[in-house]
């Protein structure tokens, strides 16, 4: 009997949280399936064999890289090695671009026949949008997360099908049990401001400073620090005083805290769809010089906005703090408004809501499993 064998890469804690998502659906449709790859907790609880933690991946920035260089070696060695070895019938990248692109090609020179997806792939539309060439040649499938990206692909000639957006998936999942906002039904929000400053230790040194210092002036508001998956407890300590909390139930925090004060990424776009009012921030280094020439961010990036809240609804639904916008004063005086001042954070909610009618209610996991799970023999690539 055929038993079709999967590879996997999730260098990162979302793609952790994604591909183990996925991977349930596909042993819904391929209860026989061997799967094995790099990424996390997750995806082995799901029974995918781990080649490499992600701990040993998750580096963002150069001098990040620069310092865990040996680690990053040794992630393309085994990489290369296990998926000679393993020999996949199908590939499967989730986001992580400047490794999985590399892994991609590496495939497709060394396994011709191998079938590579690309299920959530790097945000072209955003910035590098170069690499959409290099995708469409070495994908064989490009499975969206974002509702524009088939047209964005169009544009150039290639395929992308949207499969619906896992996180706004897991968000109605909270709906559909009822759990959404039943804690504010019950007791009211809590005076909480919520405060969360990313997934990777360099972003969290970073930012967490400045955000906590910017809420501690609500004297009034608790604040509660929201954990990364395999970041320590002990990491946070040091920028935090006494009274303040740590929690790992992000979500829960959100659907009763007042305010949140969180690091551009996915999580601005699942605290738009859990309903908690926010300001994002996002460190860049050399931000001052960065500042200094925002005249020239047209020519720098494609994009007007930084924030998925903001670029899925194509103008600004939350205040961004970027670079040498990201101050503490600056923070202080959006959760001022956000505090106090409820038509600002209702017209906000309701642009929430808007953005998740736009995202629609697709089963993202279930979607991309059913297509990857189909046919294990080669396609024409994902030009149109």
């Amino acid at each position: 009997m055929f038993v079709a064998q999967y590879y996997i890469i999730a260098g990162e804690a979302s793609g952790d949280l994604h591909a183990a998502a996925l991977i349930k659906q596909i042993r819904l449709r391929d209860p026989e399936a061997q799967i094995s790859g790099l990424g996390g907790d997750k995806m082995a609880a799901e029974g995918c064999t781990l080649h490499r933690h992600i701990r040993h991946m998750a580096f963002m920035g150069f001098a990040a890289v620069m310092k865990h260089w040996r680690d990053v070696k040794d992630n393309f060695r085994i990489a290369k090695e296990t998926l000679l070895q393993d020999r996949p019938d199908t590939l499967i990248l989730i986001d992580y671009p400047s490794f999985n692109l590399r892994m991609a090609a590496f495939c497709r020179q060394h396994l011709p026949q191998t079938r590579i997806y690309y299920y959530i792939p790097p945000k072209v539309w955003a910035w590098k949008r170069r690499r959409i060439h290099k995708i469409a040649r070495l994908c064989d499938e490009v499975l969206g997360i974002f509702p524009f990206e088939p047209s964005f692909y169009a544009k150039y000639g290639y395929k992308c099908t949207y499969v619906g957006n896992p996180t706004a998936e897991e968000i109605n999942g909270i709906k559909a049990k009822g759990e959404r906002l039943k804690v504010k039904e019950e007791g009211g929000e809590a005076k909480t401001i919520a405060i969360l400053p990313g997934s990777r230790p360099s972003e969290i040194s970073h930012c967490l400073p400045r955000m906590i210092e910017a809420a501690r002036r609500f004297t009034d508001y608790s604040i509660v620090v929201c954990a990364a998956p395999g970041i320590e407890d002990s990491f946070y300590q040091p920028y935090m005083a006494d009274g303040e909390s740590l929690t790992h139930d992000t979500y829960g925090t959100l659907r009763t805290a007042k305010a949140a004060v969180v690091n551009s990424g996915t999580a601005t776009l699942e605290t738009a769809l859990i309903g908690c009012p926010q300001v994002a921030v996002y460190h860049l280094a050399c931000s001052r010089l960065i500042g200094l020439i925002r005249w020239a961010q047209p020519l720098l990036f494609s994009i007007r906005h930084f924030t998925l809240v903001n670029i899925i609804a194509e103008r600004e639904v939350i205040k961004e703090c970027v670079a040498n916008d990201f101050t503490v004063e600056n923070v202080s005086a959006e959760l001022e408004r956000l505090l106090n001042d409820p038509t600002y954070t209702k017209n906000m909610l309701a642009e929430y809501e808007h953005i998740h009618s736009i995202l629609g209610v697709e089963p993202a996991a279930g979607k991309a499993a059913a297509i990857i799970t189909s046919t294990l023999t080669a396609q024409p690539k994902c030009k149109a």
